[in-house]
């Protein structure tokens, strides 16, 4: 059964409705696959295989009937940031042991409504601080590539580095994910898979751990663009939970896959192109250029002057939101508590033992710049930056612009611990290409487009106009019928 595992979202709805294999089969195949594979890739920390089967069964009576949902059987990772009802939900935090909430986030219920099947929850960057996958409370992810001639562990991504490994090394067939800075295109782009941060307020963040609220938004990560079409269509809702929800119509994007992009402007901003930035990061930027030439888009040279200020802005505004957001977890009503001689010793305690360093890290900057004598110097400051952030992506759009091609990230994957002797801003630097988009509110789609020099997976990047993700969709089809699949050679 296990080649059972390889075939799309898209597959699967097709094998299903003809009952090529049963939804039960499907699951048991996945649960293998995980059982077989997982303490090499460290993608998931907790795996709910008596679950999996009950709503695999219950999906099988159900296409049965004739009832079948959108993503009915379909079995899917879930990213530990999303509460799920009795199951372990602790954003992959010492500070949050034992916690099972006893609600479920929108964005999952909106997926097992549509009869998606649980296998269980994957790893990330704790609190989904990181971009490597390497701040988790359960370990680092390992990649299921690596470079050609070589055996050496490589990072996944982060924060949601555990989606993208499991999705990669087929132990999903899709999975849920959270891009406050780079979160799923980043991971994407490492691991051959196609990853879209949706437009803020395309999906609710109800149920979802916070990192920072202005900022988080949900997506998922998959194989193909029309698996990533398909699992978006059910992952976004409007939400009264969520006030920050859009009340704006969730089109069925799968309709937009295949579309002519003959006319289209594609804009190319002239600021991604970075000092000291790999050659072959470039060529694979002209490679893409060429491929939207060759089907009739227009490419038009754009200009994005802010950029340059996007990431010192967001690491300003995101810590910042981050010691806010933090600061309900003190021991006293769920997860780690730490006992001291009184209740802020049990705090600090707690705090201290409970939370890793990046997160600490973040929260004393956000702290920091939330302080009296340095709001307006710092904060008050990167909230406008972000203002004239958007203008420029305003702007271009205004312009006529349909969508902006970019590199996704600045490198292929790096090694587990490559990073560890490095400063913090070496490891923001990977953010460079992506946090402009969550500044913005817009969405972004990370698409692979080729090989490096070792044999590693890279991506191109399209970002598209708010709520406008049909037409990330529509334009990301080209560069994958272009450049074609990727999967890592098997070693495990």
């Amino acid at each position: 059964m296990s080649d059972l595992t390889s075939l799309t979202i898209a597959g699967i709805r097709e094998a299903l409705a003809t009952k090529t294999f049963s939804a039960l089969e499907l699951t048991d195949a996945y649960l293998a696959a995980i059982n077989k594979a997982n303490d090499k890739f460290n993608a998931y920390v907790a795996l709910t295989p008596d679950k999996a089967r009950d709503m695999a069964r219950a999906s099988d009576a159900r296409i049965a009937a004739g009832e079948a949902g959108a993503l009915e059987g379909v079995p899917l990772g879930i990213k530990d940031l999303f509460c799920t009802r009795g199951v372990h939900s602790q954003a992959c935090s010492h500070i949050l042991d034992g916690f099972k909430p006893a609600y479920e986030s929108t964005v999952t219920a909106n997926l097992w409504a549509d009869g998606a099947v649980m296998l269980g929850k994957l790893n990330m960057d704790e609190f989904a601080m990181g971009s490597s996958n390497e701040t988790s409370y359960y370990g680092p992810v390992v990649n299921p590539w690596r470079s050609t001639g070589s055996n050496a562990d490589l990072v996944p991504g982060g924060s949601s580095g555990g989606s993208a490994a499991a999705v990669a090394a087929n132990m999903c067939a899709g999975a849920t994910a959270t891009d406050t800075g780079g979160s799923i295109r980043q991971p994407a782009a490492f691991t051959g898979t196609v990853g879209i941060k949706p437009t803020y307020g395309r999906c609710s963040r109800w149920g979802t751990i916070a990192f920072a609220s202005s900022l988080d938004q949900a997506g998922p990560i998959t194989r193909t663009v029309r698996d990533a079409a398909i699992l978006l269509k059910s992952m976004a809702s409007v939400d009264d939970k969520d006030t920050t929800s859009a009340d704006v119509e969730v089109p069925d994007y799968e309709t937009a896959i295949g579309g002519s992009v003959k006319g289209l402007k594609i804009g190319i901003p002239k600021e991604y192109r970075m000092d000291g930035m790999p050659a072959e990061i470039e060529e694979l930027w002209q490679r893409g250029i060429g491929w939207y030439r060759d089907a009739g888009a227009e490419m038009v040279d754009i200009s994005l002057p802010y950029t340059k200020y996007a990431l010192p802005a967001y690491y300003i505004v995101a810590p910042a939101e981050a010691s806010s957001n933090l600061a309900r977890y003190d021991g006293v009503r769920y997860g780690l508590r730490v006992p001291g001689d009184d209740v802020i010793d049990m705090y600090e305690n707690t705090r201290a033992a409970g939370f890793g360093q990046e997160v600490k890290r973040r929260v004393l900057i956000g702290t920091y710049v939330l302080s009296a004598g340095y709001y307006d110097a710092y904060y008050l400051r990167a909230q406008k930056v972000r203002t004239l952030i958007k203008k420029d992506f305003e702007d271009a759009f205004d312009a006529g612009i349909d969508a902006i091609l970019t590199p996704a990230t600045p490198s292929a994957a790096f090694g587990i611990a490559e990073m560890a002797t490095a400063s913090p801003v070496e490891m923001y630097l990977n953010d460079i290409f992506t946090v402009t988009v969550n500044m913005a509110g817009l969405p972004g789609i990370a698409v692979p487009a080729g090989l490096d020099n070792a044999g590693l997976p890279l991506a191109l990047q399209l970002i598209g106009r708010p709520f406008d993700e049909a037409m990330l969709f529509r334009t990301g089809q080209v560069i994958e019928d272009a450049a074609g699949r990727f999967v890592p050679e098997r070693w495990w």
